[in-house]
């Protein structure tokens, strides 16, 4: 006896035992059960992890980025490795567990937040190591550098306004 495709016999979702498809998460990693504008929102919450997690990857850069001079003028006067110079600099130690607690905030972002939208705030990350560079390490930018990276966070800007 062969069983025939009857679409009249065919389970629905909601019948016989199917649960119902649930609705789309949104961003703020809550369930929209009556959003008609079809633009999703950041909460607060997911907002905070976001910047959390690009700041500290910043600053991780910043204290790598100062613990390598170090270690490369401490491993130059005693004429060591750079590698054993680095591996026993306490900045360089430092930055990669501050890199490392960005990371697992990134993670969490992720969670909870598109990538499509989360990705572009990573420009900020670029204003505050610009920023950092200058006042805390002492390098130089000149106008390009500025005007190059006030573009990007305004590309940011765009896209975050401009969610469908």
């Amino acid at each position: 006896m062969s069983r025939s495709s009857d679409p009249a016999r065919t389970p629905v979702a909601g019948q016989a035992g199917l649960p119902p498809p649930l609705p789309e998460p949104q961003e703020s990693g809550q369930v929209s059960r009556g959003d008609t504008t079809g633009r999703r929102r950041l909460s607060v919450a997911s907002m905070g992890l976001l910047l959390f997690a690009v700041a500290t990857a910043a600053i991780g850069q910043v204290m790598l980025k100062h613990g390598m001079q170090v270690a490369s003028s401490r491993a130059a006067q005693s004429r060591g490795s750079l590698v054993v110079s680095a591996a026993t600099s306490p900045w360089v130690l430092l930055g990669l567990l501050v890199f490392a607690i960005s990371a697992v905030a990134w993670l969490a972002t992720l969670s909870r937040v598109p990538l499509s939208v989360a990705y572009p705030f990573n420009a900020l990350g670029y204003l505050g190591i610009l920023t950092a560079s200058i006042l805390i390490l002492h390098e130089r930018a000149n106008v390009l550098t500025w005007t190059g990276s006030l573009l990007v966070v305004s590309g940011l800007i765009i896209v975050v306004l401009a969610r469908p």
